[in-house]
């Protein structure tokens, strides 16, 4: 499953469902797919993601992953806070343009 993430103020992002949901419940969603965050619930939310952005990155230490790490196709694998990062983008987009942001798969 693909999960796009949309709000008029910014391009829309697809990610990996899993990743999706994961950073949905980071941001003190119930992770459920489609929805949607009204223009007021966006602050909020982004404070959730950031803040448990930097409990993982602190989690993980100064270096974060090893660079050498590889997933089961032999590539490098990306660390939860820098897959977050274009959504961080897209929230601080939509609280600034004060818009709602909705999502929604791609099965």
């Amino acid at each position: 499953m693909l999960v796009t993430f949309s709000c008029p103020a910014y391009a829309d992002i697809t990610m990996f469902g899993e990743v999706a949901v994961r950073l949905l419940k980071m941001m003190g969603h119930s992770g459920t797919v489609p929805s949607a965050l009204l223009a007021e619930d966006v602050q909020p939310a982004l404070e959730h993601l950031t803040a448990a952005v930097d409990d993982v990155e602190q989690s993980q230490g100064s270096e974060g992953p090893a660079n050498d790490e590889k997933d089961e196709d032999g590539e490098p694998t990306v660390s939860l806070p820098r897959r977050a990062l274009p959504l961080i983008e897209l929230l601080k987009a939509a609280e600034k343009a004060k818009c709602n942001v909705m999502w929604d798969s791609n099965t």
